[in-house]
């Protein structure tokens, strides 16, 4: 069911200060790809999935940094702490409705394992959003099936992204209104880098619907605590950038989202999931680098003094724990750690102060220099 419905550009209205891109998609980043899965069955079937791509060459191989955002945590998303812990996106992101979370982790962990070959791994990072579509759909009926998922991967193309009432958009309701997938580009001036950002968005959320400053769902009378509260809704938000941006400055970049989504009317109700996760196309993160990444070998070494001081060796040969900073013995000194292993005869007393005291300068040298 691909559309292609009016744009606001269409009407005359151009939000903003920065033209789009020659698509004014999310695809105007090159190499990125969408794909969609739309159901559509009888009377309460309206759902589906929708797969973005960072690129085409496999991103389990060739990994891109990224990091995360939320606003409002109510919601389902799957594998968002591991993009933000280690900044990088290792699968195809893909959208669909909340009780289809499962169904499609397990349908990118097949789909990537499927194209590793005989490459090292130890997991797999799948990344999934989501939004309730449950007002427009049978979402208990679970329709979503692994082949849909896998589907919408497949299917991920560069060029036109189709919008509206497709993919993981079909279910959705906005403001009162029909929502769906959006998408749109703003290309930065040469002066400026020339650099491209292009949004793809999951829109199934409340507040006052307010366009280009107007508020348009107060002039119409549809609006939340009219006369009923607002049943709260989502909003998934997927940047991407050929800027080579850190996965620190991916965050940042996806915190302002929550900006432009206040500008559209939301207040991030108390049941929305406001979600938004920022890669960037500009640098590739290879799964078997030639060489350790400067970064990850000082995180890898940091990690590595972290456990060694927490295991802090005694003269005796033996492991004590819980040796507070500021018991720390002295020169000539010898003094009893409480250690609740002693009574199984893992611990020790304390000796040799000034190994432990250099132990821990060493320690805080490393911290100090790793920061």
């Amino acid at each position: 069911m691909a559309q292609t419905p009016c744009r606001i550009r269409d009407l005359g209205v151009e939000p903003g200060v920065l033209p789009p891109g020659s698509l004014n998609a999310v695809t105007d980043v090159a190499g990125v790809r969408v794909g969609h899965t739309t159901l559509v069955r009888g009377d309460d079937v309206r759902t589906g999935v929708t797969a973005i791509l960072p690129h085409g060459d496999g991103v389990y191989h060739q990994k891109v940094p990224a990091s995360v955002h939320v606003g409002n945590g109510y919601g389902k998303a799957a594998g968002f702490l591991q993009v933000k812990e280690l900044g990088a996106l290792e699968t195809p992101i893909v959208l669909t409705n909340t009780l289809a979370v499962g169904t499609a982790v397990t349908a990118i962990v097949r789909w990537t394992l499927a194209r590793l070959g005989a490459a090292r791994f130890v997991s797999v990072n799948a990344v999934v959003g989501e939004t309730n579509d449950c007002f427009l759909n049978d979402i208990a009926g679970l329709h979503v099936t692994v082949d849909d998922v896998i589907a919408a991967i497949d299917a991920a193309r560069d060029g036109p992204v189709a919008e509206g009432c497709v993919g993981a958009g079909t279910g959705t309701i906005a403001f009162g209104y029909k929502g769906g997938i959006g998408t749109a580009s703003r290309v930065l001036p040469e002066s400026l880098g020339g650099w491209t950002v292009g949004a793809l968005v999951q829109s199934n959320y409340g507040g006052v619907l307010t366009i280009a400053g107007a508020r348009v769902g107060e002039a119409l009378g549809r609006f939340p605590f009219r006369d009923q509260l607002d049943r709260g809704g989502s909003c998934m938000i997927v940047l991407a950038t050929d800027a080579p941006l850190s996965s620190r400055n991916l965050e940042r970049l996806a915190r302002r989202t929550m900006l432009g989504l206040a500008r559209t009317g939301s207040f991030m109700s108390d049941g929305s999931g406001d979600f938004a996760i920022a890669f960037s196309t500009g640098r590739r993160l290879p799964h078997d680098p030639p060489r350790e990444l400067p970064e990850r070998h000082a995180l890898r070494l940091a990690v590595d003094v972290g456990d060694r001081v927490s295991r802090l060796p005694q003269d005796r040969g033996r492991l004590e724990v819980q040796v507070a900073v500021r018991d720390l013995a002295r020169d000539g000194e010898r003094r009893e750690a409480a250690s609740p292993l002693r009574e199984v005869g893992l611990g020790g007393p304390l000796e040799g102060g000034r190994r432990v005291h250099e132990c821990f300068v060493q320690f805080c040298f490393h911290v100090y220099h790793f920061r």
